[in-house]
């Protein structure tokens, strides 16, 4: 089954094929980094405008890498939610009036379950049951996984998701937009034990997050030593990062031994963290986890996972008709 990929549920259209859910025979991303950077973070009007006029090259251009016409496309994927709501518009209506068109089944995915399929299109994929920690600007989650299509949730961000404490640190310094990246890059020139920063483990024996409260302590330091405060920016971003990394470790690693669980999949836009990969592999070695972590270019919002889940919905006989909507928040579990 060869299956039309599409991503809008912020700021990257993507279009992708994938072939029987697996083989990615062409993936493009069109960013909006360039246009929101100026602001700080997602506009969500701009990012709406930018997708309606991204979304007919970038699909087109998906089709030409992977030389195929759109009457080749068996069935169409499509991110249906959680996300900005105009943006998802832009990419479930184009997807409605291709299906109807073409006359083809096509099906609205759960963005979030396509952050946890994507270890699927790696050569090495977990086997079944596994835990998945979803980590993004938008989500921090750590989900138990029995298949495809089938999660259950065990925790979540109660307040700010990581990648936006990242975002808002970054902001808070100076560093630009988007923050994850220039805090992995400026973090390794500085010490993570010289600033310590609290850890919100909250309820140890629970899997729920929360990451304003070391936000506001990185504030606080910040206004506290405003005089020195540029020579002490690589310490500063190393001894935030190690303090969030410490506790999305720790959960989990601990929710896969309480799920006797033997893999974790590490997913979503702060799954390209180089601190996170390193530590998360490290400590789960010594408890004799393994950890699936997807390509760089597939930890990001992309349409090949889009692609990928919406073929096993498929299989399962998950279609959707034109009287479906967008939804702005997650319903993980449906």
């Amino acid at each position: 089954m060869i299956i039309l990929g599409i991503e809008t549920s912020c700021d990257e259209t993507a279009a992708a094929v994938v072939k029987e859910g697996v083989t990615i025979a062409a993936s493009v991303v069109a960013s909006q980094i360039e246009v929101h950077h100026r602001y700080g973070g997602v506009v969500p009007e701009l990012a709406s405008r930018k997708h309606i006029e991204a979304i007919v090259p970038v699909v087109d251009e998906a089709l030409n890498k992977a030389d195929l016409f759109l009457r080749d496309i068996h069935a169409i994927a499509v991110t249906r939610g959680p996300g900005l709501v105009g943006a998802l518009l832009v990419g479930f209506a184009f997807a409605k009036a291709c299906a109807y068109a073409l006359e083809i089944p096509w099906v609205g995915v759960n963005h979030l379950e396509g952050h946890i399929n994507s270890v699927f299109l790696e050569p090495d994929p977990p086997s079944f049951p596994f835990v998945a920690l979803l980590v993004s600007g938008g989500h921090t989650s750590v989900y138990h996984v029995t298949s495809h299509i089938t999660v259950e949730l065990m925790g979540q961000t109660r307040d700010d998701a990581a990648g936006e404490a990242f975002d808002k640190v970054a902001k808070m310094l100076d560093l630009g937009y988007p923050g994850g990246g220039v805090i992995d890059r400026i973090s390794r020139a500085g010490d993570p034990a010289r600033i310590k920063f609290p850890r919100t483990y909250l309820d140890k024996s629970g899997f729920d997050f929360s990451f304003s409260g070391i936000k506001t302590a990185v504030n606080r330091y910040i206004m506290n030593h405003k005089d020195h405060i540029k020579n002490q920016i690589p310490d500063i971003v190393a001894g935030f990062q190690e303090a969030v990394i410490d506790v999305l470790c720790y959960k989990a690693i601990r929710a896969a031994m309480q799920k006797g669980c033997s893999s974790i999949a590490l997913v979503g836009g702060v799954a390209a963290n180089s601190r996170l990969r390193e530590k998360l592999r490290s400590d789960a070695r010594q408890k004799g986890i393994d950890v699936h972590i997807p390509s760089l270019h597939l930890c990001g919002d992309n349409a090949a996972m889009i692609a990928a889940v919406g073929y096993h919905y498929l299989k399962a006989g998950i279609v959707s008709d034109l009287q479906d909507d967008v939804f702005s928040r997650n319903p993980l579990p449906r």
